[in-house]
């Protein structure tokens, strides 16, 4: 089993996990331990800073889930998080913000905030497996290369944290990034059909 850290208690639950694949983790397994425990009375947050640092396979391909991601969902099942978030890392800038990506990968493309850092939706494969099209599963893509990016995911982290609900996390994206946040609430709804 992989290195759990709690912080807080009660609901609701968030979930954020790191290192998913391959070698990201050095690039985001100390954002995820920076992170300090939600407001009082405002529930838990469990990361799982490092999932794996074997060889990469894809989130978007079902073996993922057959291997390291047996882990996730066992995870994901044990805590049933309001808020399930992952950080990725990434080298290939151009080819997560393609709009071309829902035909080469079957996926909507990542939208960019600013600084690199790009926010989209889990895996569908993993959504359908564990959460309903409602609740909030997100997605974080910071460049290998870091620079403001780290600082700024930090900063974006640390406010996931204190969201309660969907809703609050949802309003306080919209009113830092609204263009952003639009595109990437367009793209999930055409996606998913909601």
């Amino acid at each position: 089993m992989t290195r759990r850290i709690i912080l807080g208690e009660g609901d609701p639950k968030r979930l954020f996990v790191g290192g998913l694949h391959g070698d990201e983790w050095r690039y985001t397994s100390a954002i995820l331990e920076s992170l300090d425990a939600p407001g009082a009375g405002a529930g838990t947050l469990v990361i799982i800073p490092k999932l794996t640092d074997q060889a990469y396979i894809s989130t978007l391909d079902d073996r993922y889930y057959e291997s390291y991601g047996r882990e996730i969902i066992a995870a994901i099942r044990e805590i049933n998080p309001a808020i399930y978030l992952e950080l990725h890392s990434y080298r290939d800038f151009d080819g997560l913000t393609d709009p071309g990506r829902i035909d080469r990968a079957f996926v909507p493309a990542y939208i960019e905030l600013e600084d690199g850092v790009l926010i989209g939706s889990i895996s569908p494969i993993l959504r359908r497996a564990c959460f309903s099209m409602h609740d909030l599963c997100i997605s974080f893509e910071i460049p290998e290369w870091g620079g403001r990016s780290r600082d700024l995911v930090a900063r974006l982290l640390k406010s996931a944290v204190n969201c309660v609900s969907r809703s609050e996390f949802v309003d306080f994206v919209l009113s830092r990034y609204p263009e952003q946040g639009r595109l990437a609430i367009e793209n999930y709804k055409r996606f998913y059909g909601v």
